[in-house]
């Protein structure tokens, strides 16, 4: 059964449509979903062999450490694919309001847990994988070809009309498309394809905190694996030292994913006798340690240090191909740890849906349009990665810039109020949770009440209940 609304049968009178989407990674399917409401075939192409269920996917490391969908991306996720959230439920993925179900340290202090504003969708990312590749695979008008690599475009600086693949056999050909999506993530060898078609090179920004993920699976104590909050601890970018921080993230099946992460010289490590000392003695509160004593290990220590932040800004250039555009991580990565990639890229696919039925199939500029559409979900998740990062030494090679530095000022003080002003902790929700743009950042009641600072005396401790606290001391079965 076909997901979504079902295009019209192709007239005998033009051309079947056809489009090309290179990455069967979330961010690709859910544009290879948009475009399925236009096309009479998109053809998703894929370098591996992409996993039947809920199981490890290949070449995507980040599939180990902690991950959530906001609730701004669970709902263009919905949006696409109708029911998909429904789905997660009952595979066992948690849905958890914000911020009633989280204890979070910020740099600005705790914040307290007010009533629901928006939610998380919080899972392991392979049952998040393999719930929205099985919904949309379920299209006919969507063809998998697995374990084929994309090589370079085919056309020329005004348009593109397809792209080179080779298959594992070695076999090389052409895929003609009306239009073609990179969406291969942080390995994107865009820059290099329009260089090569004639284009000048497009801006790009790199923001490395130097940031090491270190992330273990558990089993949580069994009075905690119901109704339990996320736990925070965060860093803070502006006190001079390496950053440290971790999350605890309840998911299927009565585990907690814990992912701990330093910046430069502030590392954690592989070992896995480390990983409780750095969670209880290197963070700025030892919350999370003493909760994962009591729990069950599952796993081993997984490490990576792809984390950096990357954004080519392919919406400013004053030539763009027709038939062509780039999504997703392939257009702008993000440290991790903020949570927003799948997000902006489900918010990214409804944006290109949304121009597409606005402006028509293969309309003149089409392709400049929808680059600069899938760009602006991006920037509020942008400003606050690297509004936070930029501050951690050799993040850049200039340091912050007079704009980062006026902007940290600002959102600290805005952390700091939210600590004790649940209208302000709301605003900073709507946009964190990618509700809303940063704008109602600056309205005129949050810049008062930002100047006024907190209603309420700040928290001395973490806000966590009786019994929550209780499964710190408890043993799992």
């Amino acid at each position: 059964m076909s997901a979504g609304p079902v295009s019209q049968e192709p007239s005998s009178a033009r051309p079947l449509r056809s489009a090309v989407v290179l990455g069967g990674s979330v961010a690709g399917l859910l544009a290879a979903r948009a475009l399925a409401e236009f096309a009479d075939v998109v053809t998703v192409v894929e370098r591996d062999v992409l996993p039947e269920g809920p199981e490890r996917r290949k070449n995507l490391p980040q599939a180990l450490h902690a991950h959530l969908l906001w609730s701004g991306g669970a709902k263009a996720m919905e949006e696409l694919v109708p029911g998909v959230t429904g789905l997660l439920a009952k595979a066992g993925a948690h849905r958890l309001p914000l911020t009633t179900d989280m204890v979070a340290l910020s740099s600005q202090g705790w914040f307290r847990r007010w009533d629901e504003s928006h939610h998380m969708m919080l899972c392991s990312r392979d049952l998040l994988d393999a719930t929205v590749r099985a919904r949309i695979l379920d299209d006919d008008r969507i063809e998998l070809v697995q374990r084929a690599e994309a090589l370079g475009l085919e056309g020329t600086a005004t348009a593109v009309t397809g792209v080179r693949v080779r298959s594992h056999d070695g076999a090389e050909r052409t895929l003609p498309a009306e239009l073609v999506v990179d969406a291969t993530g942080r390995a994107s060898r865009a820059r290099e394809w329009l260089t090569a078609l004639g284009l000048p090179e497009p801006a790009v920004r790199h923001v490395d905190s130097g940031l090491a993920y270190a992330s273990r699976v558990f089993r949580a104590p069994e009075n905690a694996r119901h109704g339990f909050p996320v736990l925070n601890v965060q860093p803070d970018p502006r006190d001079g030292r390496p950053g440290r921080g971790g999350v605890l993230l309840p998911i299927e099946d009565g585990r907690w994913m814990v992912t701990l992460y330093g910046t430069r010289g502030g590392e954690p490590t592989a070992d896995e006798g480390d990983f409780e000392r750095f969670a209880t003695e290197e963070l700025r509160h030892p919350l999370i340690g003493e909760f994962i004593a009591g729990a069950e290990p599952l796993s081993g220590v997984a490490f990576t240090r792809t984390t950096a932040n990357r954004r080519h800004y392919y919406e400013r250039s004053r030539r763009w191909p027709e038939g062509f555009l780039v999504i997703g991580d392939a257009l702008a990565a993000y440290n991790p740890v903020y949570g927003h990639g799948m997000s902006v890229a489900a918010q990214s696919a409804v944006a290109l849906r949304e121009v597409i039925r606005r402006r028509g199939w293969g309309t003149p500029r089409l392709a400049r349009a929808l680059q600069k559409a899938v760009a602006r979900p991006v920037d509020a998740a942008w400003d606050l990665a690297t509004g936070q990062d930029v501050f951690f030494p050799g993040a850049t090679e200039t340091g912050p810039t007079l704009r980062d530095r006026i902007l940290a000022a600002y959102v600290d003080r805005l952390l700091y109020t939210a600590t004790g002003n649940g209208r302000v902790a709301r605003r900073f929700t709507d946009v964190s949770s990618l509700e809303r743009g940063a704008h109602i950042l600056l309205a005129p009641g949050i810049l008062l009440a930002a100047v006024a600072g907190p209603l309420k005396p700040r928290l001395t401790g973490p806000p966590l209940t009786d019994e929550e606290w209780k499964a710190a001391a408890a043993r799992s079965d």
